[in-house]
């Protein structure tokens, strides 16, 4: 019975890392004519419009128990996204997500360093093992983008944070009221953004090489599509996941997360033509192990439960 509940889990995990997966692969079209805090302003608002829907359908309640948490939590992983989906229109799917992947590897880090729990050898070497991994994943070299590979390594200590500010500030709370309060700061956050943008007298490249950098732009016919995707995607993915939390046990279940390693390196090969390299697979191959030795041993409180 328990191996039929583990296999159920991990195919709702699967399914819903193969979704997210392929939605994000679809970003470089939102970038090339959105700007950054544009979208997560608009997504934020079909999501939130979404939620609410499935809210009054179902009975569920939305309220909040304790509203300074939750904003924290919300701004936090709010935060990590923004980064997150930055860094999508310069690097490739398989990496920015190996970057927030170091999620368990940062959990871990605060745990000891803030909240000064005492860890074994063998998590301490997960985390070294990890670390190398992210180094022959986000390498980065002579090109123009240098350092900025290192931007999803920033979105996974974000996500972290929220992780252990989930765990031990909103344990009470449902997942749709959390979800509601994480798409509401995204929208905050995007719309300041897009007004301090707004406000600046700066050059915005076109294309994807704006995103970031582009106040508001017009959408075309793809762009509204992918932006209504990712909002839909992101609630379908996050009943998902959480489905496969309330019927199997939470690490067995963590570790089936790493499969969008797996389906953002198949989806970016397919649609995209991006490949990686030998250095690129076997760091990944690293952090997946790294993190499945943290899972196993207690090392992801949470890290990986509320997807995009």
């Amino acid at each position: 019975m328990e191996a039929a509940t583990t296999a159920k889990a991990a195919g709702l995990v699967l399914a819903a890392m193969a979704l997210i997966g392929l939605i994000d692969t679809y970003v470089y079209v939102i970038a090339a004519d959105a700007g950054l805090g544009q979208f997560h302003m608009v997504r934020a608002v079909i999501a939130i419009a979404l939620l609410w829907v499935f809210a009054r359908t179902t009975g569920i309640s939305l309220r909040i128990h304790n509203s300074v948490r939750v904003a924290i939590r919300s701004l936090v992983l709010a935060v990590s996204m923004v980064i997150y989906f930055g860094a999508l229109a310069f690097l490739p799917v398989a990496s920015v997500a190996a970057g927030l992947f170091t999620a368990p590897i940062f959990v871990l880090l605060i745990s000891v360093i803030v909240l000064r729990q005492r860890v074994g050898w063998r998590r301490i070497l997960a985390v070294a093992f990890g670390f190398a991994g992210i180094l022959l994943v986000l390498r980065p070299d002579s090109s123009a983008i240098g350092l900025w590979v290192f931007a999803p390594v920033l979105g996974g200590l974000f996500y972290a944070s929220a992780a252990v500010i989930t765990r031990h500030w909103c344990a009470d709370e449902t997942t749709p009221a959390l979800l509601f309060g994480f798409f509401t700061a995204l929208f905050v956050l995007g719309g300041a953004a897009s007004l301090l943008l707004g406000l600046s007298d700066h050059v915005v490249p076109t294309g994807q090489a704006g995103f970031v950098l582009r106040s508001w732009g017009s959408l075309g016919g793809p762009a509204w599509f992918w932006i209504f995707g990712q909002a839909v995607g992101s609630c379908i993915g996050v009943g998902l996941i959480t489905r496969a939390y309330q019927t199997a046990d939470t690490s067995a279940v963590a570790i089936f997360e790493y499969s969008l390693l797996i389906s953002a390196a198949i989806w970016g090969f397919f649609l995209r033509s991006q490949t990686l390299d030998a250095p690129a697979v076997l760091g990944m191959a690293m952090i997946v192990a790294a993190g499945t030795v943290l899972a196993l041993r207690g090392g992801t409180p949470g890290a990986l439960r509320t997807p995009t």
